[in-house]
């Protein structure tokens, strides 16, 4: 058995405790924002699982996927206003809609949704409450969808030619852009 001197325990105890203390200072939150988990659901967190948070260009806007209120559904939170948006006709009774992702000023959100047999890619515009599935003609699985900054391009996985592959949809040039505002241009720089 190794016997420690009292002046080397000492010693030892006091590095123990400091190693202890740097460790506990590096575990501060500083820097995070994030609400306290709200019961009853109308806060950006529950007790249901939360995923895919995707931010809009500035920050305000986080669309995310939750499973809160018994099914796979697309949430809108404002983060500037601290509250949950309504998405009136996005989340379809009966059906997922999951893997979202979202515009440059929040106009636009591009999702997963099987509200039609299978699973597809739909856009719903939050300016007209209208979701446009744009991979009705595609035969296969698609999966993770991504939409450009000014709502034109969404790029999504496809395993349509029997691989997984990545398929590029663009809008057209009639689509109405979704740009963020000069102001939050210029906070950026």
């Amino acid at each position: 058995m190794v016997k420690l001197h009292p002046k080397g325990f000492t010693g030892y105890v006091k590095l123990l405790s400091q190693i202890i203390l740097m460790s506990l200072v590096g575990c501060t939150n500083s820097g995070f924002i994030t609400p306290p988990i709200q019961p009853l659901g109308n806060s950006l967190n529950t007790r249901s699982s939360e995923q895919y948070p995707r931010f809009s260009y500035e920050g305000r806007y986080l669309v995310f996927a939750s499973d809160r209120q018994g099914k796979r559904s697309i949430w809108l939170y404002d983060q500037v206003n601290g509250r949950l948006l309504p998405l009136p006709g996005l989340n379809q009774p009966g059906t997922i809609q999951d893997q979202p992702d979202i515009s440059a000023d929040g106009r636009y959100i591009v999702y997963v949704s099987e509200q039609e047999g299978k699973q597809d890619i739909f856009v719903y515009d939050r300016q007209t409450s209208r979701a446009d599935n744009i991979t009705k003609n595609i035969i296969g699985e698609v999966r993770h969808p991504t939409i450009s900054g000014n709502g034109r391009l969404i790029a999504f996985e496809s395993n349509r030619l029997g691989q997984w592959d990545i398929i590029i949809y663009d809008r057209g040039l009639n689509t109405p852009l979704s740009l963020p505002s000069q102001s939050d241009i210029g906070s950026q720089e």
